[in-house]
């Protein structure tokens, strides 16, 4: 299942002060290179918007060029709209966005993958999928061995 990343993801992986072998980068990392990694522009503007170093911006906006937006349609906001307000009459809060990240996964079929506890919340009354970090083989084990000569490449 391809995955929706969150800013907060994004956030952590692009944070220079970022714990080394945070669990949460290093599943990004993985995720992107299995090329399970979706966006959607009101993400982009999230990463991009505050940052005052043009040479910076410049480079995060070419980094994330490897990533194409999912197109918004209409039902997307209908539909976001419709969760703000099933969450609402159940005490739930959200932010505008945080219910059109909704919309986009259940309609494409995405997983969320974020740190923001709300989607928590969310997901007890929306069809939502939330990713979770894979657990990884500790590095000291022996990795499993392809079987009939099989040498790598599409699985």
């Amino acid at each position: 299942m391809k995955v929706l990343v969150d800013t907060s993801i994004w956030s952590a992986a692009l944070r220079r002060d970022r714990p080394i072998g945070s669990p949460v980068v290093h599943e990004l990392r993985s995720l992107i290179g299995d090329h399970l990694v979706e966006i959607i522009g009101p993400i982009r503007q999230e990463l991009l918007s505050g940052i005052r170093d043009e040479s910076q911006f410049r480079r995060l906006e070419n980094h994330l060029t490897a990533f194409p937006d999912i197109d918004l349609i209409i039902e997307d906001y209908v539909m976001a709209a419709k969760f703000f307000n099933l969450c609402r009459t159940r005490g739930i809060q959200g932010s505008n966005t945080d219910f059109l990240i909704c919309a986009v996964a259940v309609r494409n079929d995405l997983a969320i993958f974020t740190t923001d506890k709300d989607f928590l919340l969310f997901a007890k009354y929306l069809p939502i999928v939330l990713h979770k970090v894979r657990e990884r083989l500790e590095p000291s084990a022996p990795l499993p061995r392809a079987r009939g000569g099989h040498s790598g490449g599409e699985r």
